[in-house]
Parts: structure tokens; C-alpha cells; sequence
């Protein structure tokens, strides 16, 4: 991504429909850090694992993106989308293999969703707002036919 328009480009409005995608990103993160915590140390009895166990291994990998997501940065909610589906692969275990679960399992399931889907068209949608996009592949092959082959890529067509 090209981060160099970042901060000139920082105040930028935002669409409704960006806007729509972060909210709906941040209630997905939100709910996902408060469910977990409440689920693991509050409602499962008896449980299974220390706090400090529950902390590290479900709590903190939510709280790394967690300043980047609250301040609003597409690259940040990019890279969240990928920590999220640890979330949803534990949701949908759970959901599967322990049935007295299954209402807490469905909650996380709705709440990674949320952020999933949210974060993902946020960070599209804020990166073309601000001129961070990727370019297309199409694009990026041209350049490197004419990087790698020279100005005069065209074939000789006698031969």
C-alpha cells in the first residue's frame, strides 16, 4: 500500500458507506474483546484455564490491532480481518464439538463476522478515499513487461 498520502490525506470526510463499514467493524471488535473475556472468565464454570492463560491466548491477539482499529486506519483493519478468523475457526469448533456451548459459540460466530466483514470493506473503501489502493495486476504486469523487456516489447512477426 502506499502510505505516503497518509498523513495529508488523514482528514479526508468519510462516505456513509465507509463510515457504515467502521461501525460495523468496531461493534464486531468491541463486542468480539468483551464477549471473550466474559465468556472464558465470567460464564464458563468450571474453567478449564487460569486468567492469565485466558488473557494471553484469547484476549491479547484482539488487543494488538486494537489503537490502529479505534483510530481509524484501513491498513490496521486489513490486518485485523486475518486475526479475526482465529476467532471465527474457534466459534465454529466450539459450535460443532460442544453443544452446551453452542448460544456463547453463535455470539462469537456473529460478533468475528461483524468485524470480518466490516473491517475488510472499511479498509477497501478508506484506502480508495485516502489513494492508498493497490494497483490492478493487469497494471502491474504491464510495468514489469516494460521494465524487463524494454520500450520495444512488440514481436517481430516475420519470422
Amino acid at each position: 500500500m502506499n502510505t505516503s498520502h497518509t498523513a495529508t490525506n488523514e482528514h479526508t470526510p468519510m462516505a456513509r458507506n465507509t463510515s457504515l463499514a467502521r461501525k460495523l467493524a468496531l461493534i464486531g471488535f468491541i463486542g468480539l474483546l468483551l464477549w471473550v473475556m466474559l465468556w472464558h472468565i465470567v460464564l464458563l464454570e468450571p474453567r478449564t484455564y487460569s486468567v492469565t492463560f485466558i488473557l494471553i491466548v484469547y484476549v491479547l491477539p484482539l488487543l494488538l490491532p486494537a489503537k490502529g482499529i479505534i483510530q481509524g486506519k484501513p491498513y490496521t483493519h486489513a490486518w485485523a480481518s486475518f486475526i479475526v478468523l482465529l476467532y471465527l475457526m474457534h466459534g465454529i469448533t466450539v459450535w460443532y464439538s460442544v453443544p452446551e456451548q453452542w448460544l456463547y459459540a453463535l455470539i462469537e460466530i456473529i460478533l468475528c463476522l461483524m468485524m470480518f466483514v466490516g473491517s475488510s470493506y472499511f479498509a477497501r473503501l478508506r484506502g480508495k478515499e485516502l489513494g492508498q489502493t493497490l494497483p490492478k495486476l493487469k497494471t502491474v504486469m504491464e510495468e514489469e513487461k516494460q521494465r524487463f523487456e524494454g520500450p520495444n516489447n512488440e514481436k517481430d512477426s516475420s519470422a
